[in-house]
């Protein structure tokens, strides 16, 4: 493999799994709101928040991490700024202490103290954080990425601006040269010492939330309930693993999680369907660790023809990324890996995002179910044709038509979801 496109792959890697802690929404906030008052250099007096309509469906139904159960923006930009270590970036919820949850709460009584609006101009992923104290104010922006500073502003003067501040442009010049063959290349080649470190932390942190999820009493429990449904062996325990570390983040675990894609759960989907798929069917600790590189890299693949936060639900490239791994894992052409996403997309490519809460588990659960099935339709040579819907001539042609719908068709879908769960639509269909 050519050395620029397997440091490529290595570089996305290190870039895109990176641990968080809880739904990374809030902690987009939090970290802007964090940062906005690093540069302050005080305690804000009042703050503001301007963010995307996607960044408010997101927060607007999960609990924010280690805030007492409270749910929205303005919990997440308070807790952020009052902890106020920019640093910590997506964890820096963690270590959120008694104190600053009740300041939090009196702070939140009042109304004035934490406004938040919509930006309607901007893309998916963007949030503006303003702070005031005294005649001194401080705004920061991300944009396009959870921690990707595009501004920095001290008293209504830039201090730092420019299209990234941080190495977000970098990596999507990288992506540039992602392809289906690619990765699979790069998955049988791969000197495993050169991602280890990524894929362990992986595994580690999404197959303990997934443990922590199916004892039950997070969210709705879909999980558990697979569990004693269906039992806690075979290919349910493969769904059930992903959907309870989904049941857990979702209700406001404190448990840190390694996200893929920019979304925790695209990173449990990917990780505990494939590590539980390996341990069922007894493949040693290098195939698994091979069959995470195909999950991780395909979802991120299809994902970059998405674009971020879109109405397009990122279990379902996610479940597609696992269904290839499963047939990796599985010893099959490179011809059946490809057909195995191919007929995850042709299959639930549709499910839309109306935000992240508890039903994602759900979602996942049905996304991996999809993953099955489309693996053992590949393995036993059986697939959606070309000119089927969105399943085009080739792997590479289905990956563009279903990110394009996503990206662009599914636009529209994503404005009407949000008015819709803000309550500024009439849903009588006879009138």
């Amino acid at each position: 493999m050519d050395a620029k496109v397997y440091d490529a792959y290595v570089q996305i890697l290190g870039a895109e799994l990176l641990k968080a802690l809880g739904c990374t929404e809030p902690g987009a906030v939090a970290f802007t709101a964090a940062k906005a008052v690093d540069v302050l250099g005080k305690k804000p007096e009042r703050m503001e928040v301007n963010s995307s309509g996607n960044i408010i469906k997101n927060v607007k139904g999960v609990i924010v991490p280690n805030s007492g159960g409270l749910r929205g923006i303005a919990p997440a930009a308070i807790l952020g700024a009052l902890v106020a270590k920019p640093e910590l970036e997506l964890e820096i919820l963690e270590g959120v202490t008694d104190a600053e949850r009740a300041e939090a709460k009196e702070l939140l009584a009042n109304p004035d103290y934490c406004k938040s609006t919509v930006e309607e101009g901007e893309g998916n992923l963007y949030v503006e954080v303003t702070v005031w104290a005294g005649d001194d104010s401080a705004k920061v922006i991300i944009r396009n990425n959870h921690t990707n500073i595009v501004l920095i502003e001290k008293n209504g003067e830039a201090v730092q601006s420019g299209a990234a501040l941080s190495e977000g442009a970098d990596i999507a010049e990288l992506k540039k040269l992602m392809s289906l063959e690619g990765i699979i290349e790069f998955a049988k080649t791969c000197n495993l010492d050169d991602v280890k470190v990524y894929l362990d932390q992986q595994i580690e942190c999404n197959n303990a939330i997934g443990e922590e999820g199916l004892k039950g009493g997070y969210g709705a429990d879909v999980g558990k309930t697979l569990i004693e449904t269906y039992g806690d062996s075979g290919l349910n325990r493969v769904k059930a693993l992903a959907a309870g570390g989904s049941d857990a983040r979702m209700a406001g675990s404190v448990m840190p999680v390694v996200i893929n894609s920019g979304s925790g759960n695209q990173g449990i989907t990917i990780a505990n369907s494939i590590t539980e798929f390996a341990r069922q069917n007894g493949f040693d600790e290098e195939t698994m660790y091979r069959g995470l590189l195909i999950g991780n890299l395909i979802s991120i693949h299809i994902k970059k023809h998405i674009g971020p936060l879109s109405a397009f639900c990122g279990a379902v490239s996610a479940g597609a990324g696992a269904s290839a791994a499963f047939t990796f894992m599985s010893g099959g052409t490179d011809e059946q890996i490809g057909q195995s996403l191919v007929n995850v997309l042709g299959d639930c490519g549709g499910m839309v995002c109306d935000g992240a809460k508890s039903s994602c588990a759900a979602k996942i659960a049905s996304s991996i179910d999809a993953a099955i099935m489309g693996h053992k339709m590949a393995m036993a040579g059986r697939g959606f044709e070309p000119g089927e819907g969105l399943v085009m001539d080739n792997f590479e042609e289905t990956i563009r038509s279903i990110g394009y719908v996503g990206r662009v068709g599914m636009k529209e879908t994503d404005v009407e979801i949000l008015h819709v769960m803000l309550g500024d639509r009439d849903l009588d269909p006879y009138k």
